[in-house]
């Protein structure tokens, strides 16, 4: 068959052209890593002079790789090895921890933020089964770890009628030195039906601020799925990475917009029904979200058009692996190329692919 790498594509959303890599990360047949590897989030690491990947890494749910090669690519990824804990105690007792993310800069992408003399991650953990989601924070002095858990939840699970009454999952962190204060999104879940008409069970992304030494601080709901029906982001949306889209190499896909944020959602209302996808079912699809506020936790919309419909993959990517599922995506920026992550596959199966832009 072709390789994959030779395919092009022409994102709906900014008109951008990207290369399919193919794989990046694939599954494991057995143990660590043979359920799901994805959602990662890259950072340079300036002890190793390499880039890190901190990723969805299952079983156990979380793990971390290293290339040294300058663009990141393919074929140059360490294989994963999960995150050490120093205090695994305190994560929830019969269940673990998964999709963490390293706290980074807000203004120079996939630079990861040294606060207090700290890195920073933030990580999703859950009692057995994948239930009661709620978001805790660890530091380290080092991005290879290490990680120290912190004693209280940063993000808990909302109250009774609100939109992340369900779980608080997929959640990213960022730091601005300008504004003195830690930005985390994630997306919350509702077990009550929420003000979104055309998808009441729906996802949405939630916002929370921290200035160093208080208590997070919950600002709600601050992107729903879109209202109209058929819109690639009217059913759910998922995991967000915040880009400066004033950043000489975000510019080719930020339209002019102040801020950029890349996050996957999906067309299809969840529907409730207990099965393994009724809060999240396919398609899950990549795209972006803008802004124009200075405050980027204000102002946001989401573009008309995802970067791809699951009908526009080409067949070699489909011979790769790719398919029913386009998850969480991240960009990653270096002085030689800038490739964007995501996972593909069934739900609870799927590998790590990547593109490059033309």
């Amino acid at each position: 068959p072709t390789d994959a790498r030779r395919t092009t594509m022409t994102d709906r959303t900014a008109g951008a052209q990207w290369i399919r890599d193919g794989l990046v990360i694939g599954r494991r047949p057995a143990d660590n890593g043979s359920e799901v590897v994805g959602d990662p989030c890259v950072v340079w690491d300036p002890e190793i002079e390499a880039w890190r990947m901190i990723l969805f890494f299952a079983p156990p749910g979380h793990g971390t790789s290293v290339s040294s090669d300058p663009s990141a690519a393919p074929g140059t990824w360490s294989d994963p090895t999960p995150l050490v804990f120093t205090n695994p105690e305190l994560l929830p007792a019969g269940g673990g921890t998964h999709k963490p993310f390293v706290v980074t800069d807000i203004e120079r992408p996939n630079r990861a933020s040294f606060v207090d003399g700290r890195y920073w991650l933030v990580t999703v953990s859950t009692t057995a089964h994948d239930r009661d989601k709620r978001v805790q924070r660890a530091w380290s002095t080092s991005l290879a770890g290490p990680w120290t858990l912190e004693v209280e939840d940063l993000i808990p699970r909302g109250n009774a009628g609100q939109f992340d009454e369900n779980h608080a999952d997929a959640v990213s962190g960022y730091w601005s030195q300008a504004q003195g204060r830690f930005i985390y999104y994630y997306m919350g879940y509702p077990l009550s039906p929420q003000p979104w008409a055309h998808s009441p069970y729906g996802s949405a992304i939630g916002v929370v601020t921290q200035s160093p030494g208080s208590d997070p601080r919950q600002h709600g709901v601050m992107l729903a799925p879109s209202e109209h029906p058929g819109h690639w982001a009217s059913g759910y949306l998922g995991g967000f990475q915040l880009l400066d889209g004033h950043h000489p190499h975000i510019a080719p896909i930020a339209a002019g917009h102040r801020w950029v944020a890349v996050l996957n959602a999906s067309p299809t209302p969840p529907t409730r029904d207990g099965s393994l996808t009724s809060e999240e079912p396919a398609p899950s699809l990549g795209g972006l979200a803008f802004s124009d506020d200075e405050d980027p936790t204000t102002g946001w919309h989401l573009a008309d058009q995802p970067f791809e419909w699951i009908d526009d993959i080409p067949a070699p990517a489909l011979e790769a692996g790719e398919g029913v599922n386009l998850w969480r995506h991240h960009l990653l920026v270096t002085d030689h190329a800038t490739r964007l992550f995501y996972n593909s596959g069934f739900y609870g199966q799927e590998q790590m692919f990547s593109k490059q832009l033309g």
